[in-house]
This record gives C-alpha cells, structure tokens and sequence, in this order.
C-alpha cells in the first residue's frame, strides 16, 4: 500500500513513524531539506523536495499511483488544494488537516468540491479528548466505543487502592457484579500486561479498565477515588485547541479563565468566547498563577506551545493541590518523565491524529473484512484498542471463547450483541453483526480474524 504525506512536521513525521512500523509504501514531501533529511534517515523512508500543490511534485511522490495521500502542512489552504491536485492525478484518498473553525461551517461542502474524503483536526481532537477527562476526573485517560456505550479507562494505582497486592480473581463480589474488565496493564518499568484472573497488581501500575459507563462510575465510588464534578476550569495558554475546548467547556455549564500572552489573541478569544474569562499574561509565571487564585480551580489545564513550560506548570498545579491536571506534550519522552513524577494526564495531539488516520490505512487494506470502528493507542503506543463489527468473512462464529486459540497477547475485551453490552467469559461467543472490543499488544490487528491463530483447539478448523 502506497502512503504519500506531505508535510514533514510533527503530525506527518509521527504518522510517517508508525506507518514504517507497520510496513508501508511511506513518502514524504515538504520544502524543508533539514526535516527530509531527518525523515530519511531515522525512517529510511524516499523523500521528495517541494511544494505539494504543485503537480510536478506530487508525480515525482508517486501521487497518481497513491492509495492515500495525506496533506499536513501548517496551512489549511495548502493542504485543500493539494488533496484536489492528488485525486486529479489519480490518488484513490485524500485527507487534509484543516484547523481553522471557520472552516467548520461548510466542511461538507468544501470536502466534495476539494476531492477530500476526509478531515483530520488535531486540535479539536485534543479539546474533545481533555472534554472527557475533566467530565470524569479520576480517569488518567478516557476512549469511547460504541458511539459512547462503552469507555475505557486507565488510571494509576495506589498504595491504599483495595487491588493492590490481590490476585484479580479475588476481588470482592461487589467489584465483580459491576460488568467491567481489567483489559491491559502498564507496569511502572514500561512493561505491558494483558491481564488475567492470576494477575496481582501493584502500587504504581497503571490499570485499563473497560465497560458502562455506569459501571466504571460506581468502580471508582468503591475506590474511593470519585470527585465532585468539575465546575472551573484554569487553562494557560490561548491557541485552537483553548478556543475548541472553552467552547465545549461552556456548553458544560463550566466556567473557564484563560491565560494568554499576546494582547491581539486575548481581545480574539474575548470575541469569541464572551462568557470565558480571559487574562492577559504570562501564564508560566507563579506570581500570576497566585493573584489569580489558580488553587480554587477544580481543574488546570496547561496548553502552550512549549511542552517544557506545560509540563512545569503542570507538576506546580499538582503541588498546589489542584483535583485535576491535564498537560499537552507532544514528546513522548516528556511524557514519561511527567508520568513518572505523578502526571498521568498527557495528550500528545499528534498521536491522536496519527491514530485517527492508522484506523482508515487498516480499514484501506481491509475492505472485505470485517469494519474496524475505533482504533486508540494506549499504554504510551505499546497496545491497541479496536471495535470491530463481526460479519460473514469472521471465522469461529459462534463458537465458544474457550475453544478458540487467541494469538498471545489478545483480549476480547467486550461484546455487544443485539444492543446488549457484554463483559464475554469462556462460554461467550462470537455472532454476525456483533460489535467486538479488542486489546493487542504487539499485533498491527487489521481484520477480526488477526486475532486468532491458524486454528482451534482441539478442533483443529473454521466454525
């Protein structure tokens, strides 16, 4: 399958990364000679020098021979007619980064008359992502399934937390009368564990917990770990993705106070949003944090363009007690130090992005399988979290979990069939038109079928 990505900065390279990984036709194009020169060599990928709205640049890419094209400049405009320059030649799909809300308005149309199939905006990705954190704040992250049916959790575990040091299978009936599954682990070492009944947690490790809603709601009353709701939220910082979130934010009843540096952005944000606040100053500087009683927050939320400074203000909201911390880093190093000194909270929006369009290459390559739904990174990109819906070509229908043989390191972690949510146990099986939940660790999973292996135990075929 042949990828052609034009633009070379964080976005691009991010997904140009995972891309290799899988084993992928990548090409990137941008003006750039010192970003080529680094995709080419830490990816060994072909680079080609130019501007991707000019034809002749996108022929020399491979564009008229591209499965997908992906334009992810810095400029949205560029990005519309360089999808409309490729499907003219002859690429099969084409997705633009498009990040001003002007655009908003008319995106149906602008798709059909630019030739795009779709639109990735990382920035009001990242706000709907921090939206679900400060909605349920006892969640280090929060993914959706089934248009919001299900959710999976990961959250970090205490000392005192009642699981430490217990065997999963001893847990009290009240814990599993809930309908929820301990899908994955991440040890603080880096290590990822799918789960099972013999597993013991430890303080430190960072649990993924999957189904209702409801369900995850009451397992963190029983934790001790529920907080009132988030009434006020602090943010530093007021680029897209502050404008995208205080929006959402307002529609939650929340107030909000947004600090920002630059004067003309503060009057824009003002203009936009007449019932946020908006402060004008540096928001890395504690005095100011202090004269505008940054502890009475329920929530803080840190998005500069520098991840150094959102990460410092971070750690300092967190020593000052506030409830809830949220921080963009797009440094997946940075993350893991900020993990490590109690931060679990950090949304990368390039890997969001990288995510969302993962999910489309993998649908791309398996139009005959069954649909994959959802696709997210979890446990720092070490695992997988995919909704299929099972259809005629998924083998082993109807066959008990227990007979079938899983590839190592595969969970059915949910099913739901005919509406219904199921946490599956070894009786549980898998029938057409079923909605089904499934961690990986270490597997690129494009089809149900990845999951299992040649064949079933002591079967020896197909269902």
């Amino acid at each position: 399958m042949k990828i052609v990505i034009v633009g070379n900065g964080k976005v691009g390279f991010s997904l140009a990364e995972q891309l290799v990984r899988e084993k992928y036709d990548v090409v990137i194009v941008d003006l750039r000679e010192d970003t080529l020169r680094r995709a080419a060599d830490a990816l060994d990928i072909m680079s080609v020098k130019g501007n991707g709205i000019s034809a002749a640049t996108l022929i020399e890419a491979g564009a008229p021979d591209a499965d997908l094209l992906v334009a992810a400049t810095n400029a949205d405009e560029i990005n519309m007619v360089c999808c409309l320059t490729a499907k003219h030649l002859g690429a099969k799909y084409a997705i633009a980064r498009i990040r001003n809300p002007e655009y908003n308005t008319g995106l149906s149309d602008l798709k059909r008359n630019m030739g795009i199939d779709m639109v990735i905006n990382p920035e009001n990705a990242t706000a709907v992502e921090i939206s679900r954190l400060l909605r349920f704040p006892p969640a280090a992250n929060i993914e959706t399934f089934c248009r919001g049916r299900v959710e999976l959790i990961g959250f970090r575990l205490l000392e005192e937390d009642f699981l430490v040091n217990r065997p999963l299978h001893a847990l009290s009936d009240q814990v599993k009368q809930l309908s929820l599954l301990f899908c994955a682990v991440e040890r603080p070492g880096g290590e990822v564990v799918i789960p099972n009944g013999s597993f013991v947690p430890q303080a430190g490790d960072k649990l993924y917990l999957i189904g209702r809603p409801s369900s995850l709601d009451q397992f963190f009353r029983l934790l001790g770990r529920y907080s009132p709701k988030v009434k006020s939220v602090f943010i530093v910082g007021g680029g897209k993705i502050s404008l995208y979130l205080s929006a959402v934010l307002e529609k939650m009843k929340m107030r909000v106070k947004i600090v920002e540096i630059q004067k003309d952005r503060c009057r824009f944000i003002s203009e936009r949003l007449p019932h946020t606040t908006v402060i004008c100053g540096d928001g890395t500087d504690q005095e100011l944090l202090e004269e505008e009683d940054v502890t009475a927050s329920d929530a803080f939320v840190a998005l500069t363009d520098r991840d150094e400074d959102n990460l410092i203000i971070s750690l300092y909201a967190m020593q000052q007690g506030i409830p809830k911390v949220v921080a963009k880093s797009n440094r997946q190093n940075y993350a893991g130090i900020a993990h490590a000194a109690g931060l679990d909270s950090v949304i990368s929006p390039k890997l969001l992005t990288a995510g969302q369009i993962l999910q489309v290459v993998r649908g791309m390559q398996n139009s005959k399988g069954s649909v994959m739904n959802a696709l997210y990174k979890i446990a720092d990109g070490h695992a997988e979290a995919m909704e299929f819906v099972a259809n005629a070509t998924t083998r082993n229908r109807d066959t008990p979990l227990r007979e079938l043989r899983l590839k190592p390191g595969i969970l059915v972690a949910v099913l739901v069939h005919q509406g219904r949510i199921v946490i599956p146990d070894g009786s549980s099986s898998i029938a057409a038109g079923d909605t089904v939940i499934v961690i990986s660790r270490n597997h690129g999973i494009l089809d149900l079928n990845d999951i299992f292996e040649d064949s079933l135990l002591e079967l020896g075929g197909d269902a």
